[in-house]
């Protein structure tokens, strides 16, 4: 008689983490794909990317396409002026939760004394800057809310420069596309102006009051109330003004390039 394995026995120790976050990827993908497929019938997302879906390519092409009209709907409805909610300290989240496409255990050491911040692109004063000169800078802080792109989220307070008035100090060309960001652990965003410059958008440099802890991005981090988490970048090195489309680590892999909350 054959005896078929148990949960406990060596051929069902799989990692169920890995095997879930596959399987939703897939499913994520097969659905999206099914539904521009059965839209191509009534012929109305066909018109809206310009594509024949024909293929693999041309779906991915497609999906580019309807995701950079998302992008445009949701700048046309983006408010500069419209504040995201603020929470009393008491509603803080704690232990305000680890969030990286990497390991806690992976989280990059930068050296406070060598760090400096590039600034290029589209703006008059292309310098490095140090730590000692941003925390010289007037402070702003915030406890805002944190939405996750995987559907929790977190109260936090942060602190730090006003990225409106960093981009004004710089003389940053205030009518261009894009802001873009480079990391320490590898990760790149961008952003567009006028949520570079909305009120709430800050270079920050504290959390809850303390200096930035490594796990929350340090020695800076861009936080926007007004933006999914992962448009939120950590440990920044570098900051570039362009009018030239920059993608980012997620987007480049079909997260939406807008990401508003």
């Amino acid at each position: 008689m054959t005896t078929r394995p148990t949960p406990t026995t060596s051929a069902w120790r799989i990692d169920g983490d890995a095997v879930l976050k596959e399987a939703v990827q897939r499913i994520g993908q097969t659905a999206r794909r099914d539904f521009l497929r059965r839209s191509l019938t009534l012929g109305g997302l066909t018109m809206l990317s310009g594509c024949s879906l024909v293929d693999e390519s041309s779906v991915e092409t497609a999906l580019t396409r309807i995701s950079r009209l998302n992008d445009d709907v949701q700048g046309w409805l983006f408010d500069p002026n419209r504040l995201a909610p603020t929470y009393p300290e008491s509603m803080i989240t704690r232990p305000f939760p680890f969030n990286a496409y990497y390991g806690e255990d992976e989280v990059r050491a930068i050296e406070e004394s060598s760090y400096r911040l590039e600034v290029t692109g589209l703006v008059a004063d292309k310098r490095k800057w140090t730590l000692a000169e941003l925390r010289a800078m007037p402070q702003t802080d915030q406890v805002t809310r944190h939405i996750c792109v995987e559907g929790w989220s977190a109260i936090g307070k942060w602190g730090g420069v006003s990225f409106g008035s960093f981009l004004r100090q710089v003389g940053a060309d205030l009518s261009a596309k894009y802001v873009g960001f480079k990391c320490a652990d590898d990760y790149f965003t961008s952003i567009d102006m006028p949520t570079a410059l909305h009120p709430q958008t800050v270079l920050a440099l504290t959390y809850d009051g303390q200096p930035l802890p490594p796990k929350y991005g340090f020695p800076m981090k861009l936080r926007m109330p007004t933006k999914l988490g992962y448009k939120n970048p950590k440990h920044i090195q570098a900051i570039f003004v362009t009018n030239t489309y920059p993608g980012g680590y997620w987007e480049d892999q079909g997260y939406n390039w807008f990401g508003g909350s």
